[in-house]
């Protein structure tokens, strides 16, 4: 029989628990501390310990050399990983095919004798620094085999990320080695109900918000087409009993990734959790030659404690501060013009020189010429355009420099949309090299548009000798990089079935390589992405570009959605949109499609020759608001307030690092949200964030130039709030904050 507590037994057992545990927290934080670096040598247990600001990742070395994941997680419960220890001897830090099969495997692997099965063991740490960054290099063998496995652990302690890659060498001296599956790591959490957090969607409606509780089984998120539109590479995970709430454990990650990838969630039955991330092989593999290596992409994974608001804001500092390309990370990127939907195909020297003045009198800063300013292209059904990178000289019959030059004369950039991938098949370099096109024999595939191999290392040259005689013949500051087509057709003329399998692989790498190269060549000049929409949002594009398109859909309502997805995982100042012509839901106001574009990188797509004079002047106050706001929007501290996903409203605050200043976007949808049931808008109050509670603010109408503002304590605004201020549908508002005390 059980005994019985009595309750000064029982209190005088919490006291002495707690005491224990406080006891065990102040030793671990003392001796860490007495390193100055994040990651630290472990001896009992043998292993690695990594901290960042309110994590700590801990692994440990086992007695037969196995290297095991056995904590992730806040740094004040890093003493108790002993209660976990049971499952997490079943799973690895690289978990390869091989022993027990209940798990998820990052490593696959056939021998040269035909052995499917690896057995690694731990043989060396080191601890070296890249970029600045401490990373962790753990080497592990297989007991019989030439396989060594080089994981990598780099630590970015301010933003609670680490960034894992596994590099994978073939150390015979005779013989491949075929690798099958290869991802670049993940993690391992303890047992527990926990709700995954994921962005999916398709064409035209990217980066929807989807959350689902993990049962018990292998959920599997992956791409196959090349295209982030069906799902974005990033992810959350937080406990079901907390999830949600502000102060919920978050786990988090996002994919370094434009080719195949796939994000693994694998639970047992009342186990932990096992998350993985990296390449998909689907359709792909890779014969590893005896002394060779290969690399997989980097998997950030992260933690915080600051539910999925703290994990927003420490993804965006990351990847606004490290991974976005060094030459422009800082530059506030310009308010952009594009022409096409005022001229499409229809573009001439005439018509670009007249779009150029108008948004000049507007107050943009960067013009830009979109399709079919190159050598045969007349629409989107034309087979012998893409592909020809010289100027048709029947719409700029003087080359681009007329244009160019009025456009520096105007005071703005120029920039120009290209999309090298792609080629029609009457163009010049296909009928020249039909084998540098993917395509397999006897089937008709995509027969107005193709995909060049980039595997192929003469049609990489191609591409780079083509694009820098473009660069350097025109003084062009700005190129829109786009990408239309899913690969669907990956033969490889001439090429091996062993060298066909590792195309899809080698044409990313080589896509990558080009970018970086034509960047080293034209430094000053700055790249945004585009991919058919939101084909190409992922961090391994986003570290080759400084800026990205997300959707092809410019209605304002559907982008409060398509936007909220994307803020969740990424900085603003990478976000483009524009205001356009197009409103899918009914007709909005001018001032609402700019309020809506002005929470990220500002660009104008509709025909602004069409403008009325109030609308022009409209369209002048909003640009010149927006370049006030700017260095708030694109490198402000972002509080998502309201979820469009939630409810038909959505706000956003974005706060200077000091939080003296801030500026809040109030939006409106429909009375009532989408659905059989109607539903009011929700809370009647805004409750503002990241404030200093001890002072006063101004609350004022941006968009109001008489508006002398409201002053509030900046504890009421957090924790009362507004009432909410906009009042009828398809409506907004736009406010600054500025603390006067």
């Amino acid at each position: 029989m059980q005994k019985q507590f009595s309750v000064r037994e029982r209190t005088s057992i919490i006291r002495v628990q707690f005491i224990f545990s406080l006891l065990f927290f102040l030793i671990f934080n003392h001796a860490f501390s007495q390193s100055d670096s994040a990651i630290r040598r472990l001896n009992k247990p043998d292993g690695w310990l990594i901290q960042t600001k309110n994590s700590v990742y801990q692994l440990t070395i086992t007695a037969n050399k196995k290297l095991l994941p056995v904590f992730y997680g806040p740094s004040e419960e890093a003493a108790f990983t002993s209660r976990n220890a049971g499952w997490y001897e079943r799973v690895e830090e690289v978990p390869v095919r091989g022993g027990l099969a209940n798990k998820s495997t990052a490593l696959e692997v056939v021998f040269a004798d035909g052995v499917r099965d690896a057995d690694l063991q731990y043989v060396s740490g080191e601890v070296m620094e890249k970029d600045g960054r401490p990373v962790l290099r753990i080497v592990q063998t297989d007991k019989i085999y030439p396989l060594q496995v080089a994981s990598y652990i780099r630590v970015l302690p301010e933003y609670d990320v680490l960034e894992k890659w596994i590099e994978v060498s073939n150390t015979a001296k005779k013989g491949n080695i075929k690798i099958e599956k290869l991802l670049s790591g993940g993690f391992a959490l303890p047992a527990n109900e926990y709700n995954l957090t994921q962005w999916s969607g398709t064409d035209l409606n990217e980066f929807q918000h989807y959350e689902s509780l993990l049962t018990p089984g292998v959920k599997l998120i992956e791409n196959r087409a090349f295209k982030s539109n069906p799902n974005a590479p990033w992810f959350a995970v937080q406990p079901k009993a907390s999830a949600g709430a502000k102060n919920s454990p978050t786990w988090f990650g996002s994919l370094h990734y434009s080719g195949n990838w796939q994000l693994v969630f694998d639970k047992p039955f009342a186990n932990g959790l096992q998350v993985l991330g990296g390449m998909n092989f689907w359709d792909a593999e890779w014969n590893l030659k005896p002394g060779m290596k290969l690399e997989t992409p980097k998997l950030t994974i992260g933690f915080t404690p600051y539910g999925a608001d703290g994990a927003s804001q420490c993804l965006a500092a990351y990847v606004r501060h490290d991974v976005l390309p060094a030459s422009h990370r800082s530059v506030l990127r310009p308010v952009l013009y594009n022409s096409w939907e005022a001229t499409y195909y229809s573009v001439s020297e005439q018509n670009q020189l007249e779009l150029a003045q108008k948004a000049k009198d507007l107050g943009v800063e960067l013009f830009v010429i979109d399709d079919g300013w190159f050598r045969g292209r007349t629409d989107g059904r034309s087979q012998s355009g893409l592909g020809n990178w010289d100027v048709d000289k029947n719409k700029f019959p003087n080359g681009l420099t007329p244009v160019i030059n009025k456009v520096h004369e105007l005071g703005m950039q120029f920039g120009l949309w290209v999309e090298p991938e792609n080629v029609n098949p009457n163009s010049d370099v296909a009928k020249a090299h039909p084998d540098w096109i993917f395509q397999v024999p006897g089937r008709t595939g995509n027969v107005n548009r193709k995909i060049l191999n980039l595997a192929n290392e003469a049609v990489y040259q191609h591409l780079l000798e083509t694009f820098t005689k473009l660069l350097k013949e025109n003084e062009i500051d700005f190129i829109k990089w786009d990408q239309n087509n899913a690969l669907s057709e990956p033969g490889w003329s001439g090429a091996s079935t062993e060298l066909q399998r590792e195309a899809r692989i080698r044409h990313i790498a080589n896509v990558y390589r080009l970018v970086e190269e034509l960047r080293r060549r034209f430094p000053k000049v700055l790249f945004e992405s585009c991919s058919g929409g939101g084909g190409r949002v992922d961090l391994g594009m986003l570290s080759k570009m400084d800026q990205t398109w997300l959707s092809d859909n410019t209605d304002p309502v559907d982008r409060l959605y398509i936007q909220y997805g994307f803020l969740e995982a990424m900085p603003a100042n990478t976000m483009v949109s524009w205001v356009t012509s197009t409103t899918r839901h009914q007709p909005l106001s001018l001032d609402y499609r700019f309020n809506v574009s002005m929470s990220g990188v500002l660009g104008i797509g509709s025909d602004i020759r069409k403008l009325t004079p109030a609308d022009a002047d409209i369209a002048r106050k909003q640009i010149s608001l927006y370049k006030e706001i700017r260095p708030l929007v694109q490198q402000g501290i972002l509080h998502k307030l309201v979820s469009p996903f939630e409810y038909n409203r959505c706000a956003l605050q974005y706060n200077s690092d000091d939080s003296k200043q801030a500026v809040l976007f109030c939006y409106n949808m429909a009375e009532y949200l989408n659905g059989s049931q109607p539903s009011d808008r929700g809370s009647k109050t805004l409750k503002l964030e990241g404030l200093n509670q001890s002072k006063r603010y101004r609350l004022q109408k941006a968009s109001d130039s008489t508006d002398k503002g409201t002053i509030y304590p900046g504890d009421l605004l957090m924790n009362i709030g507004l009432a909410w201020p906009v009042k009828n549908a398809y409506q907004s508002l736009i406010f600054t904050l500025k603390q006067i005390d």
